[in-house]
Order: structure tokens, then sequence, then C-alpha cells
């Protein structure tokens, strides 16, 4: 049988023990090291090479995203199994581009870390757990709505952005109100979102404007 290496880097000591426990339980598995920074993580990998790091995205020093993005860098050979407690899909989509070859939200692990670790470490990528492939595919799907917009609900967008009321927005493009309200409820409809507050915070956080 062939054993899989593994550095667990996670800065909560008690759930480092409880992850690496739950691994060790598998005979093919064995944790080499743990890691409680990012920067100890990567001092780990240059020491032990291990086959996989199972890594915490939200890490003290160095954050996770930065260190999957160093192995990247550096060509270091190992696959990176990203770890959070957090479904964001930014976060998701992030560590992907940098190289990880999947992420589980942490409370989703139990049914599922040892065989993505198995599965990593045999060339697999693409580990998901259900909370973090839905929140993933909600990113892109915003992605997608949103790059739909016209360059008049771009126009609107943007004054909504600037805090302007229909009225204001109205006299600003020389338009009746009631055209500005056909484009703010698409703008909406096309962002996913209810209120003038959630299209601004969408707006700003995708980068649209």
């Amino acid at each position: 049988m062939t054993t899989i290496s593994v550095i667990l880097a996670d800065d909560h000591p008690v759930v480092r023990t409880g992850i690496r426990t739950l691994l060790e339980r598998a005979p093919d598995l064995v944790v080499l090291a743990e890691a409680e920074s990012g920067q100890h993580a990567l001092d780990l990998l240059a020491q032990f090479e291990p086959d996989v790091l199972v890594l915490d995205i939200e890490m003290p020093d160095i954050s996770g995203l930065e260190v999957v993005n160093a192995v990247r860098e550096r060509n270091l050979p190992v696959r990176v199994l990203a770890l959070s407690a957090h479904a964001d899909g930014d976060y998701v989509r992030r560590a992907l581009q940098y190289g990880a070859s999947g992420y589980l939200v942490k409370d989703e692990v139990p049914q599922m870390i040892v065989e993505a670790v198995r599965g990593i470490a045999m060339g697999e990528d693409g580990w998901l757990s259900r909370r973090a492939a839905a929140r993933l595919g909600e990113l892109t799907h915003r992605e997608q709505q949103s790059g739909s917009l016209t360059p008049r609900e771009y126009e609107v967008l943007e004054l909504i952005v600037q805090g302007m009321t229909n009225q204001q927005i109205a006299h600003e493009l020389e338009i009746s109100e009631s055209t500005v309200e056909k484009h703010v409820a698409a703008i909406y409809g096309k962002l996913g979102v209810e209120s003038r507050v959630g299209a601004a915070v969408q707006a700003i956080r995708d980068g649209l404007l």
C-alpha cells in the first residue's frame, strides 16, 4: 500500500488535532508535521516535501491564499487541499486559480477529507465540498448576469453607487423617472439583489465600476 504524506497547516491547535486524528485513522495517510502559520507551512514544505498540504485559508502572517500562490510560483512538488470555515465564492475561486486542487468547508470535512486527500495525491483536481461548490456557482452566475448589463444600466448603476435617488438619476441622464425605475429593476434582477444598497455592494465587490 502506497503511503500518502501530509503537512497539516491551521492556526487553531484544537482543529489541527481533530483533523490529524481523522487523517491518521486511514492506514495509507501519515501526517509528517503541523504548521501554525502560513510561513511555518512554507518552511515545513521545504523540509519534508509531502505529497499533500492540507491548508487553512485564514492563517496569521501569510494567508492561505498567499501560501497557495507561493507553492505555485516556487513550483513546489506538493498538491494543496484548502480548508476554510467559510464558503466565500471569491476565496474558492482564487484558491483554485492559484493552484489548489480542492476547497473544503470545515464543518463538511469529515465525510470527504480523507477521500479528497487521496484523490488529490493521485493528481485529481476540483475537490469541492457542497457549500463551496454552491458559492462558486453563485459567484459565476452573478458575473455572467452582471456582464449582460446594458451601457445605460451601467450608467444608472454608477449613479446608484453614488447615492442618487431615481429622481436625481432621471435628471442627470435626462430620462423619465419611470424609465429609471425600469433600469433599476433590471439591474436588481441581473445582480441578484433586492435593494439599492445591495446593488451598490455587489457592484463594488465584483469590480463592475
